[in-house]
């Protein structure tokens, strides 16, 4: 893959997370474009050249994409997002070579075997959705880190799931998931067998170990959503 390559990721996102979002975007935006606008004041002179006129633009232009790269400016929305998961994965210590998950290990839609939706849709939930597209090599940092730190809790899910069966939680979010009427999935969820609390707490526990690229992008988003830089005078 080339450096330009790119990685798409669709996540479900809090509305607060991705106003937060929004407005950090829009901060960022107005930054730059007041300092390009300044730039412009200071360099093109009132009869200059066509020639003269478009190098100090290309200059100004080239100024800018150094300071994106410095962290100096915000740059697009997948720019602003790709930095603060790299900032996820150096807090979480997951910023580190990792091998390749086997073949279709991070192909499968949704969240991995045995895990439900980390919280659902409605009030409070996951309302809005934002689409990202990451460099290549950092989208396949982001699923290989959580595919390989997931793996052990969802064998154990497997496992469990082996002794105890699924469950009537995870019934009712299959039955919820297939658009069955709601008599339906109420019957589906009360034909299934519960463990024991002993048994649930320790598939809770498991749960709780799974990592996914969504769960690491809803946490990049929020780094991003909690900055609230001001927007310049006068807009």
């Amino acid at each position: 893959m080339t450096s330009m390559a790119k990685m798409a990721f669709h996540v479900a996102v809090t509305d607060d997370a991705l106003t937060g979002l929004n407005a950090y975007c829009k901060a960022q935006r107005k930054r730059e474009e007041a300092w390009i606008a300044e730039r412009r004041r200071e360099l093109l002179i009132p009869g200059m050249s066509r020639r003269g006129a478009a190098a100090v633009r290309r200059e100004i232009r080239a100024q800018v994409a150094a300071m994106r790269r410095a962290g100096e400016f915000g740059g697009t929305r997948d720019d602003i997002v790709a930095r603060a998961v790299r900032e996820e994965l150096r807090a979480r210590g997951l910023d580190r070579k990792w091998p390749k998950p086997p073949e279709g290990g991070t192909d499968g839609p949704g969240r991995p075997w045995g895990t439900p939706p980390s919280r659902p849709k409605g009030e409070g939930g996951y309302t809005g959705r934002v689409s990202v597209n990451l460099p290549y090599t950092l989208g396949d940092a982001v699923r290989r880190a959580a595919y390989w730190t997931s793996k052990p809790a969802v064998e154990g899910l497997q496992d469990w799931a082996d002794l105890w069966g699924d469950g009537p939680d995870v019934a009712y979010l299959e039955a919820q998931r297939a658009d069955l009427p709601a008599e339906l999935v109420l019957l589906a969820s009360a034909g299934s067998l519960s463990a024991p609390q002993s048994a649930l707490e320790i598939r809770d526990g498991l749960r709780a170990q799974v990592l996914t690229t969504g769960d690491l992008i809803r946490a990049a988003i929020d780094r991003v959503a909690a900055e609230q830089p001001e927007l310049p005078d006068g807009n």
